[in-house]
């Protein structure tokens, strides 16, 4: 397939909240989701995925590498195996959706791209790869910049919560998240990507404490001088379990909380595991902010 790569000039932004949903191609996801355990991952994955956009996701994120704490690495083979056949399939079956491709690899985004993906979702905001920004830029893709201290040896049990990455060092710990986004920004420009089609990712999860997690969702304005929309991700993750001393399948209502205060404070587009669900916790938070109904 050669497809043109979409990105988001598609989306208005500011006009509402919109809506990534997480395909987890994975057998280890921390969230309990990964499709890579099911009987018949292929067919499961496409059902989701039709499921998903039939309730309101307005992006769908493949991720076959874990990012959680304590997984292994994947090749970058192993990695395309698990995302290909799924791409290809859901981008026949959707062929209006953005579809997002979460890796940090250059040869991964290659094959993605041209295999018809629209954006790229990189954790490490363009610092694990340095070629991956020129391949997202030759393809006139968006990307999803990250920001992420974590370390995989840094890593906190916290028994039937799951495990934690553990709280990196910081200065001023809004000024230096904000001041490696704009990092991340320069790596995109640099490589040929127009800001215009850059998200930033404030990286809730990944080396910061509770209250950080918490700070970077109520200060998320913080980061919109940056002039790039904002994504949050705090969908199920252990700071809500801390929060609320839940494991990862009881923590929706902490999740629709999360996300509707960083709606207030600015996101543009929500990552979420349940699509359902936190499509409705946007519906009544866009009608609050926005005034839409």
């Amino acid at each position: 397939m050669n497809r043109p790569a979409n990105n988001q000039k598609t989306l208005r932004w500011g006009e509402r909240t919109y809506i990534m949903g997480i395909l987890n191609l994975t057998p280890d996801s921390f969230s309990g989701d990964g499709l890579m355990g099911a009987a018949r991952p292929l067919e499961s994955a496409l059902a989701q995925a039709e499921e998903f956009a039939a309730q309101g996701a307005d992006i769908l994120d493949l991720g076959a590498e874990s990012s959680r704490p304590g997984s292994r690495p994947v090749s970058a083979g192993e990695e395309l195996e698990r995302l290909l056949p799924v791409l290809e399939s859901v981008r026949r079956a959707l062929p209006d959706m953005i579809l997002s491709v979460d890796t940090c690899k250059a040869d991964v985004a290659a094959a993605c791209l041209a295999a018809g993906a629209d954006w790229i979702n990189d954790i490490w905001g363009l610092r694990a790869d340095e070629l991956l920004g020129a391949v997202i830029a030759s393809r006139g893709a968006a990307a999803v910049l990250m920001h992420n201290r974590s370390r995989s040896a840094a890593v906190r049990d916290l028994g039937s919560l799951g495990k934690s990455y553990s709280e990196a060092d910081y200065g001023d710990f809004l000024q230096d998240v904000k001041d490696e986004l704009a990092g991340s920004l320069e790596l995109a420009r640099a490589a040929g990507i127009p800001t215009e089609k850059v998200i930033l990712d404030p990286g809730i999860g990944f080396g910061k404490s509770v209250a950080q997690n918490l700070a970077l969702i109520n200060r998320l304005d913080f980061f919109r001088d940056l002039g790039c929309p904002l994504l949050i991700g705090p969908s199920r993750k252990s700071f809500i379990g801390q929060v609320l001393d839940l494991p990862v399948d009881q923590r929706e209502e902490g999740t629709a909380a999360a996300l509707a205060v960083g709606i207030v404070r600015g996101a543009d587009i929500v990552r979420v595991h349940n699509v359902g669900m936190m499509a409705r916790a946007v519906r009544v938070a866009d009608a609050i902010v926005r005034g839409l109904m």
